[in-house]
């Protein structure tokens, strides 16, 4: 039985009544709890503004850099308070952000871009070159690129820039924003395909923040909704997926007019039937 299986697996990341505000007046969670259990994938649904991205930089401790603050709740990882825990210190002990919008050093080649994520641990050029190789292994596109500046790669090629320069850190955990935005499908399946890899053969934890449902709830084993900075539906990925009413709020729903999901429904949380596992395991993609 794989850890994402096992219901009994702790949590690596345990998020407990997180309120969070901007410029100390803005409201941006109130009350978000969340677990990712080691070896899970773990998927954040949600709109544009329910609160995914902020959710994953409170978890990162990013949010001072945007004047953001948690003013309420815990945060913890592998089961030690992070609420005060600079962000590098947190990458050091094994969390990585691949933040929005394929962040890369566009001056700087690819293997430069994936080599600064390694500096926090300092290796050796032995072990440098075999991480770099384990990237190209994964995304053999980079490594045909390697020389390349990464100003001048596709989209879909610098997020997997991005995801690469996180995983050169070998983390436990990697906290992944909106892999799949501005990408063509077949890209972002690539992508997708290549995270579900790490996680099967290595044990990856993976929290991500994602718009598109579908391709979020292929790969995860268990999703939360977030609406307005609170958390209105949760359970298995598999379960979520069979739900009409996930597509139409997340999907396909244009009417300006519809109430919001959590005063739609009136549930917080879905729950599998008693015996089932938690977290059941998926099926080969």
């Amino acid at each position: 039985m794989s850890a994402a299986s096992n219901p009994s697996v702790p949590a690596l990341l345990a998020l407990r009544d997180v309120h969070v505000r901007y410029e100390g007046v803005i409201v941006a969670l109130s009350g978000v709890t969340l677990d990712v259990p080691a070896g899970a994938i773990v998927a954040l649904l949600g709109a544009n503004g329910a609160g995914k991205t902020t959710t994953l930089k409170a978890a990162s401790r990013l949010l001072g850099a945007e004047r953001g603050e948690v003013v309420a709740g815990s945060i913890r990882f592998d089961g030690e308070a992070i609420d005060r825990l600079p962000p590098h210190r947190l990458v050091e002990r094994g969390v990585a952000q691949v933040l929005e919008g394929r962040r890369c050093f566009a001056h700087l080649s690819v293997e430069q871009n994936l080599v600064l994520g390694s500096f926090v641990r300092r290796p050796r050029r032995g072990e440098l070159a075999a991480a770099l190789e384990r990237i190209y292994a994964r995304f053999p596109r980079l490594k045909e690129r390697r020389r390349s500046q990464a100003g001048y790669l596709s989209g879909g090629e610098q997020q997997m820039v991005a995801i690469g320069r996180a995983l050169m850190a070998q983390p436990r955990l990697v906290l992944l924003d909106e892999p799949s935005m501005g990408l063509a499908p077949r890209v972002v399946q690539e992508i997708y395909e290549g995270v579900g890899e790490l996680n099967r053969r290595d044990g990856l934890s993976v929290l991500l923040a994602e718009q598109n449902a579908l391709i979020a709830l292929q790969h995860a084993h268990h999703a939360y909704v977030l609406e307005d900075g609170r958390v209105a539906l949760h359970g298995p990925a598999e379960a979520l997926s069979q739900r009409d009413d996930i597509q139409h709020f997340y999907l396909g729903g244009h009417d300006s007019q519809r109430r919001p999901f959590i005063d739609a429904h009136r549930v917080r949380d879905f729950r599998p039937a008693a015996g089932a596992a938690l977290f059941p395991p998926r099926s080969p993609q």
